[in-house]
């Protein structure tokens, strides 16, 4: 075997990132979505063996909704990605070209076992420019194929140095063979397929076999005229070795599926559930299809499902003659090399096998799979195909004299395929640029016209997504699929009319139940969030619940293990004032899905209207255990520490909330509670940087300019906080609270008793039963020296409050001075400027400082205040989630997704107080009277 120059590396790998560099600029699209941002595995919180107990896609593999796609290293390898870089996806493509540059350095020593050193290059630089293989390297998902080619062939060439120099048997490299078909095999099903590869490399290379040698030697055996030579004995010794293994593989693999085949559906492969003949005359119709792209890649897409490649019914469709010609030049290929010797017959073999037996497993000749055609799997295939089209240059180079021309040809193809290559990776930038590629290839598909629209709905384009989603129904009018998208994009553009019908429409195309026939075998999972997404519109008008929650014991009916739907319920349920059902619902979800962290966490929202705050901590905790990053039960739990006013309980409280604010920004609720927190631990300067942080992210914020303004008030820093209250009076012009620390400060520190005054009347136009705002104007008449409007004013104020005995004993004080005044001679309206010592004003005043603080703050709370919990449908795919504010937060959660108990109105919250927070309470009112009792003996003894 010739070493590999470092001449030839270097311009392999240079040839593939020229073709691929352009990927780095790509994001994750259509399979990477699921495989890389929905995939739990990835994440560094979960366990990981869960790799090796889901499929490539994170689903358990005992789910029957499983694809049976088992390559954990390939999943392993992502998740060392997203250790490194976590979601960005420059470092996933990055890495997928390092591997295709391994691959082809891999294969090029492959071919320099069959081809001279100039044809072996020829073919490896075919092989690295090969537009065929974009879907592999630029799509994320492609790494099985290319992880698993590295050690299918790895595994071959290891094997081929199982031949001592005295034609023995080297067992080393057996078993190291072996092991690295494992471990392909653990990247991706195909890798198996490389021992079918040994054999025939065993028999008609090592050992130099053609098929006549080998009928004779076992024509010659049985008739007992001889026996087997001892070369055939070794090589059989081999061979029985290698199946063996094999065997044990394919065993292993049977039971990690649980002897289960995925369930498809007669969209994704309408021919695997047609009848005969149109299931086998189309199978193979699509080995020529295949062949094609192959030798001719230049209309390619990136989805062949459905309506892609209609299927041949008959034998007198045309389409036949393709699948005869396809079959008799594979035919006289492989009777020519079988037949022969020499070097030229043993690299025909040896191309023609890799070609055929790595494609077994997905030609759907022996058992379904989830697509008619997808190019990634001829990416092991290919080697095959470009040692064929190599060999082939040598002979018109060497034989017939067609030297100058053949490398003309050679150079054109090598730079044409290298430019294909370049722009169709640009396709893969954005699904919008992958999908509108594709259906520029095929318009028969609607999964095509589906995923347009979606990433449309994506981009919030609800009108040009209602389009080709529309277009989607007319081209497939039994996709469900399609009317679901279609009833969603009139829910988003608030047509809820059409939106019904359209889900209306969806579910009468669901399969009838027939009895004694498993209804879940013959429905995709996807399609039954029919019932889902119309259960979830009508919940909307309060008269229709019932028939909403009909719509999810129906979905629950035809599959008991429909997770979504106990989720959807619970959300119905709690709406309905039903929380023991709701958790009821949430708890069969978790038989059915203890490690969702979101079932947990809804769990605990129900704990929360079922006033259970430890077991609703426990369960946020249980949310958390499984998923540390869990915005929402980082917030939530956070939240109902705070709230519980323990002490113990503020560092790990203000851990989550930090921990929040790294995951979502731009919340402005995250940096208000933190700024909470600091007030209650009397860190007013990190109080204050918090607080206006959230002031810049939501300008407005009602509760963070409050208290920031009454942080700034406690501090002793009254007149900053003026500015703060001012910003708060314009964006909420009607603030009670607010004006009336405005108020007070006015008259404390500004001695404006003018613009108390305005402060006070503002209140009372607004709420004219407010007694603290009546009160506190009765004191700015007092402070004005205008007894006689103080008396009737307080007269007003105990009438509104008959059982508040400070207001008693405010206007036996006035009335006794006005007895005074009026004994002494003096006048009881002041002069215009006249007012009160400066002294009792200011004890006058900072009575009504206290009272607003005290009372009014104390007893309304509304900075700590918990929100109430509501629902809404995700925009995506219409999931009924958990949330608590009308605003919608933003991300996809997948499968079982929920909401955020977030701040009512964004700063509003309320909540029952417990009874520690009331005890807290009537403290702080007894302290307030004393206070009152102490202005109350100045104002006597004045």
């Amino acid at each position: 075997m010739a070493v590999l120059s470092w001449k030839e590396i270097c311009l392999l790998t240079g040839l593939v990132v020229g073709c691929y560099w352009n990927s780095l600029l790509c994001g994750f699209v259509f399979d990477d979505v699921s495989a890389i941002l929905d995939n739990k595995d990835l994440r560094p919180s979960t366990p990981i063996q869960n790799l090796f107990l889901n499929d490539f896609w994170g689903t358990p593999m005992s789910e029957e909704r499983s694809h049976k796609s088992y390559r954990p290293l390939t999943v392993l390898t992502f998740r060392l990605n997203y250790l490194l870089s976590e979601l960005n996806p420059a470092s996933y493509h990055l890495l997928n070209v390092l591997l295709h540059a391994a691959v082809c350095i891999l294969f090029l020593r492959f071919c320099r076992l069959l081809l001279d050193r100039t044809t072996s290059v020829v073919a490896a630089l075919l092989f690295a420019v090969h537009p065929i293989h974009t879907e592999a390297v630029t799509g994320v998902v492609g790494r099985a194929e290319l992880l698993s080619s590295i050690f299918l062939l790895a595994a071959f060439l290891t094997y081929t140095k199982s031949k001592g120099t005295d034609q023995s048997i080297v067992w080393t490299p057996i078993v190291l063979t072996v092991f690295l078909v494992a471990v392909a095999t653990l990247c991706k099903e195909q890798g198996i397929t490389v021992i079918g590869i040994c054999c025939v490399y065993e028999v008609f290379v090592a050992q130099g076999f053609t098929l006549p040698m080998l009928i004779d030697t076992v024509v010659q055996v049985v008739r007992g005229k001889d026996s087997f030579p001892y070369a055939v004995l070794q090589t059989l010794l081999k061979l029985v070795v290698l199946v063996i293994s094999t065997l044990l593989l394919v065993i292993v693999r049977v039971q990690v599926i649980q002897s289960q085949l995925p369930v498809f559906t007669r969209f994704d492969n309408p021919a695997a559930v047609s009848s005969t003949p149109a299931r086998q005359l189309t199978f193979n119709y699509l080995l020529p299809v295949n062949g094609w792209l192959l030798l001719n890649p230049s209309e390619l897409c990136c989805d062949w499902t459905m309506g892609t490649i209609p299927l041949v019914e008959s034998v007198l469709d045309p389409r036949n003659l393709a699948t005869l010609a396809f079959y008799m030049l594979l035919g006289l290929l492989a009777y020519h090399s079988l037949r022969h010797g020499h070097s030229s017959a043993k690299t025909v073999v040896m191309a023609l096998s890799l070609i055929v037996l790595p494609f077994i497993p997905a030609s759907n000749l022996f058992f379904p799979v989830g697509f008619v055609v997808a190019e990634r799997v001829l990416y092991v295939p290919s080697m095959g195909f470009c040692v064929l089209v190599a060999h082939g240059f040598k002979t018109l180079t060497l034989r017939w004299g067609l030297k100058k021309i053949s490398w003309f040809f050679m150079g054109v193809l090598l730079m044409t395929h290298a430019v294909k290559t370049f722009n169709r990776t640009w396709d893969w930038e954005s699904e919008y640029t992958l999908f509108t590629s594709a259906l520029k290839v095929n318009k028969n598909n609607a999964k095509l016209w589906n995923n347009v629209g979606h990433a449309l709905e994506n981009q919030h384009n609800y009108e040009r997504a209602l389009r080709y989603f529309l277009q989607a129904t007319r081209v497939q009018p039994d996709d469900i699929g399609a009317h679901m998208n279609v009833g969603r994009t009139y829910k988003n553009l608030n047509r809820s009319k059409e939106a019904e019908e359209a889900y209306l429409v969806a579910k009468s195309l669901m399969p009838q139940i027939i009895p004694g026939k498993k209804y879940a075998t013959r429905v995709a999972p996807n399609h039954l969030n029919v019932y889902i997404n119309l259960a979830n519109l009508i919940r909307a008008n309060d008269s229709r619940l019932e028939e909403a929650d009909q719509l999810y014991r129906q979905a629950i009916s035809m599959r008991p293990d429909f997770k979504q739907a106990y989720i959807s319920r619970g959300e119905l349920l709690l709406k309905m004032n039903k929380p023991n059902e709701a958790r009821d619902a949430y708890l069969r979800a978790l038989e059915l899905d203890r490690s969702n962290a979101d079932l947990w966490y809804n769990l605990a929202i129900v704990n929360i209207e079922m006033k259970e705050p430890s077991e609703a901590l426990r369960n946020f905790n249980r949310a958390l255990d499984l998923n540390p990053r869990h915005k929402l039960a980082l917030f939530n739990s956070a939240l109902l520490m705070q709230e519980s006013g323990e002490v113990k309980f503020r560092p790990e409280a203000n851990r989550r909330f930090l921990t929040y604010v790294k995951e979502e920004p731009d919340d402005a609720n995250g940096y208000f509670n933190l700024g909470m927190l600091a007030m209650d631990a009397n860190e007013n300067d990190a109080a204050e940087r918090w607080m206006r942080q959230a002031i810049r992210l939501q300008p407005g914020f009602r509760s963070a300019l409050f208290n920031l303004a009454l942080l700034f008030s406690q501090s002793q820093r009254e007149l900053e906080a003026l500015p703060v209250l001012d910003e708060l009076l314009r964006h909420h012009p009607e603030h009670v609270k607010g004006l009336i620390l405005k108020g007070d400060i006015l008259m404390n520190h500004r001695k404006d008793t003018q613009g108390a005054r305005a402060c006070f009347q503002r209140i009372l136009q607004t709420d004219p039963g407010n007694v603290q705002a009546k009160h506190n104007l009765c004191v700015v008449y007092f402070e004005e020296r205008d007894l006689p409007r103080a008396e009737r004013c307080l007269e007003e104020t105990l009438a509104m409050a008959p059982n508040e005995e400070y207001i008693r004993r405010h206007l036996a004080i006035v009335r006794g001075k006005m007895a005074a005044m009026s004994t002494a001679g003096q006048p009881l309206v002041p002069a215009e400027g006249a007012g009160l010592p400066e002294k009792q004003q200011q004890h006058h005043q900072h009575q009504q400082q206290q009272e607003g603080r005290g009372k009014g703050e104390e007893e309304d709370e509304e900075w700590r205040a918990a929100a109430k919990a509501g629902t809404r449908e995700g925009a995506g795919n219409e999931k009924n989630l958990r949330k608590s504010s009308p605003a919608e937060s933003s991300g996809g959660l997948g499968k079982g997704k929920v909401k955020r108990l977030d701040a009512g109105q964004r700063d509003k919250r309320t909540k029952s107080k417990s009874t520690k927070e009331i005890k807290d309470i009537e403290k702080k009112r007894e302290a307030a009277l004393k206070r009152l009792e102490e202005i109350e003996r100045i104002l006597s003894s004045d």
